[in-house]
């Protein structure tokens, strides 16, 4: 009988502790989601994709990580249609092709941060990636007098670290809406029917140099997006609002 009763308080105790436990937990769990929801989306970083704008304003974009054998011929298509676009151009580049970041500077385009050795910039820590742009950014100001502010990170990746890297350092993050994939081969056709599909005021159009048919195919590009519909080709840092912006769950940057 004692035996039983023993038996009969322990399972007791050991009943009246679990409700203790669980009511505890329910509390805590009321008071503190909204709290953790908060943070959450405090916390959460997105580059610029695109600008909301009434103007037929585009923005060009040439990422540059490779050889520089096309740059000369680019720079005359550009000067050729009278517009300034925006290089991102990675630290190793710059070392390896002075003389091109020079001619691309003089030329009165703006230069782009695109870290310094092209890495995987998802894998990397905070300091890592602190130290990717703050390299490339001393190389280009090197070569040309000018720090950069603007940052597109390799393989378009970018994470929470990233971007508050990249801010740390001064520097927007910028990605692109129009992607004409030319580092797929694509001939200057293929390239404008991707563009043409979502080009409006605000877009940033994303290619590359060192391609198989970017700087054979600028000229009818901006052919088009110029003379044939009526925009004005700009850089990144013409496109953007520079004060009382917001950007949204889209990456679309829009005036408040």
């Amino acid at each position: 009988m004692l035996i039983i009763l023993n038996k009969f308080k322990i399972f007791s105790y050991i009943v009246s502790l679990t409700t203790v436990i669980v009511l505890f937990a329910m509390a805590f769990m009321m008071t503190s989601p909204e709290k953790t929801i908060e943070t959450s989306a405090s916390t959460k970083e997105l580059p610029i994709y695109n600008v909301a704008r009434e103007e037929r304003k585009v923005a060009f974009t040439i990422n540059c990580a490779w050889g520089a054998e096309d740059i000369d011929s680019i720079l005359d298509t550009l000067s050729k249609y009278k517009v300034q676009i925006t290089f991102f151009i990675v630290g190793d580049f710059a070392e390896k092709y002075p003389d091109a970041v020079k001619k691309i500077a003089n030329a009165g385009h703006e230069i782009g941060n695109h870290s310094d050795t092209h890495p995987h910039v998802n894998t990397l820590s905070l300091e890592k990636n602190i130290e990717e742009i703050q390299e490339c950014s001393k190389k280009i100001e090197k070569l040309t007098g000018k720090k950069t502010t603007l940052y597109r990170g390799p393989y378009g990746e970018y994470n929470t670290t990233v971007i508050q890297a990249a801010k740390s350092q001064g520097h927007t993050a910028i990605q692109w809406n129009i992607d004409t994939l030319d580092y797929s081969g694509l001939t200057g056709e293929q390239m404008w029917s991707r563009i043409k599909e979502k080009l409006a005021p605000g877009s940033i159009i994303l290619s590359h140099n060192g391609t198989k048919h970017t700087a054979d195919s600028l000229d009818m590009l901006l052919h088009q997006i110029i003379e044939e519909n009526g925009y004005q080709v700009v850089t990144v840092s013409n496109l953007l609002y520079k004060e009382n912006y917001i950007i949204d769950s889209n990456g679309t940057q829009r005036n408040v």
